[in-house]
């Protein structure tokens, strides 16, 4: 069994959200072993109208049990948003205990979830880290595959590739088409694809827009889709003020690297180190971790990238009271210290560094200047904030 480092409390309410086969359900059976739950599934239509239609039907329930349950866990709890409201009366006045999931905030964010702020902490799950796989992590399956569970109990490279592509299908008629979120799914198809492609890259939304023959906005509406229903997120560019660096394009990446690879259509491609295909799943790999590190344990950094006007790029800046780490990442065994002496004058130049680190495969620790060389798992498992 594969120990999941995030920990919700066990004494408090606790939203769970995570995109679909993440493994919140299977998560939250092996964590906590509910002896008394009550669970809804609002992913069941029935179910889902019934609650709709008059979300006081919870309270009624409640009070009609014999028992009180030890834990009340709503699945899918977005897609009733309006249930929230009885929920916070239920959590304030009969102190009941609620474990609310969602592959999806956007109808959150529409049916105000703030009303449970303080009442129901916040925990997000993701596919399987590098550091949770331990033993079982292996490089170059890793950047293929990626790290959704059911990913782990497919033995053969056909099951895998048809269980990827099918979450791709699923994602877009179970979160796309039957919430209406686009008006026409055509382009929203064209643009995963792309999407795919421009992971973990510099995102030009007018180009892209360009190409699937549609509005700046609607691209942008897109990626926003994507991020509402926890597929991907943006990184941006570094600026000390927040206003300077929302006039630079971030960078977005989908939150696996197998879906990217499904999304992009080169599932049937296997990832051949010393390659710039190999060298940028790396990259994006080990960004998808220190972000998921910094959920899980709390760690309240700040993620950007830096570039400058002569192309000179560090990979990942984590920033918490006004200094800075500076990160960069490389897929080679050994170290650059051509690359390392321009890290070191990059850091030279910017603002309030704590500390410079290039991470590569290379399994010394090294100190050349003020950067710090070292093995970009050894990196990983020290990672606390």
């Amino acid at each position: 069994m594969i120990h999941r480092i995030i920990s919700p409390s066990k004494n408090s309410s606790f939203f769970l959200f995570g995109a679909r086969g993440t493994g919140k359900s299977t998560f939250l059976h092996k964590q906590f072993k509910m002896k008394n739950p009550w669970f809804l599934d609002l992913l069941d239509p029935a179910v889902e109208d019934f609650y709709a239609r008059a979300p006081k039907r919870i309270e009624q329930e409640l009070k009609a049990l014999k028992k009180k349950p030890d834990w009340i866990v709503i699945d899918e709890v977005q897609k009733v948003p309006r249930l929230l409201d009885m929920i916070h009366l239920l959590i304030e006045r009969d102190n009941y205990r609620f474990i609310l999931t969602g592959s999806s905030a956007r109808k959150l964010k529409r049916g105000g979830a703030n009303l449970l702020a303080g009442r129901a902490f916040v925990n997000e799950l993701f596919p399987l880290s590098i550091v949770e796989l331990g033993n079982k992590f292996n490089l170059i399956e890793y950047l293929h595959w990626g790290g959704l569970p059911r990913i782990y109990s497919l033995n053969s490279s056909k099951d895998r590739i048809e269980y990827l592509s099918s979450y791709v299908i699923t994602y877009l008629n179970e979160e796309i088409r039957n919430e209406q979120i686009v008006r026409k799914l055509d382009p929203f198809r064209s643009f995963l694809e792309i999407a795919g492609q421009v992971s973990g890259k510099i995102i030009n939304h007018k180009k892209i827009a360009s190409e699937i023959g549609v509005d700046t906005k609607t691209i942008q509406s897109y990626f926003q889709i994507l991020e509402d229903t926890l597929l991907g997120f943006y990184l941006p560019a570094f600026h000390e003020s927040v206003r300077k660096s929302q006039k630079h394009n971030p960078k977005f990446y989908l939150f696996d690297t197998g879906i990217k690879k499904a999304l992009e259509g080169s599932l049937e491609q296997k990832p051949v180190e010393r390659t710039s295909v190999f060298g940028e799943l790396f990259e994006a790999a080990v960004i998808l971790e220190i972000y998921r590190l910094n959920k899980y344990y709390k760690s309240n950094y700040k993620l950007s990238y830096f570039a400058t006007k002569n192309n000179a790029e560090i990979d990942l800046v984590l920033s918490k009271n006004r200094s800075h780490t500076l990160i960069e990442i490389k897929s080679s065994d050994s170290i650059d210290e051509t690359e390392v002496r321009s890290l070191n004058q990059l850091a030279v130049d910017f603002p309030n560094v704590q500390s410079v680190f290039y991470l590569s495969r290379h399994p010394k620790l090294l100190k050349i200047g003020k950067v710090t060389c070292m093995n970009w798992q050894k990196f990983l498992l020290s990672f606390k904030g």
